[in-house]
């Protein structure tokens, strides 16, 4: 272990698949996809914010229409301002472009770069080869209760940001 891994905390092996053992879990895999993300933000001067703007884009929704900065405002929880200052870097560093909508001059759609695109395709193409790994070490019947369990933990995670209805 380098000096800079801090160990992660074990699962509770009394209970595999209880509560507490996923939020381990669950932190421990979100802090590897926090980590990594931070790298190639940094690789690509770019902020952590602007990271979370970039995944917002490339997973916006088709059927909804493409990304616009009134949608990724609220998404993301920033001011009109932030999402200006993060879509002019994201611009400049030619990671996205803004095209103005035909039917309606005034709405901005954001679209991820394709030249962008490349570069991170290329950069996590290794977390893409680790996650197909893990992937190939189950049946396709435990890979449809994993894809269901994370559908409905994202759900779950999008109603608990709404806030209560």
């Amino acid at each position: 272990m380098s000096g800079s891994e801090v160990p992660s905390p074990t699962v509770p092996a009394d209970d595999p698949t209880g509560l507490q053992s996923f939020a381990v879990l669950l932190r421990r895999m979100n802090s590897e996809f926090n980590r990594i993300a931070q790298e190639f933000a940094q690789a690509q001067g770019l902020h952590l914010t602007d990271m979370q703007a970039l995944i917002a884009i490339l997973d916006a929704d088709p059927e909804a229409g493409p990304m616009t900065p009134g949608l990724l405002r609220r998404q993301l929880n920033l001011t009109s301002g932030a999402v200006t200052a993060c879509l002019d870097r994201l611009e400049r560093a030619g990671h996205i472009h803004r095209v103005r909508a035909a039917d309606d001059r005034r709405v901005v759609h954001l679209h991820y770069a394709e030249p962008a695109k490349a570069v991170a395709r290329d950069y996590f193409r290794p977390l893409a080869h680790s996650t197909d790994a893990a992937r190939s070490r189950f049946s396709p019947e435990e890979l449809d209760v994993v894809v269901r369990f994370l559908r409905e933990l994202n759900a779950e995670l999008v109603l608990l940001r709404s806030g209560p209805a």
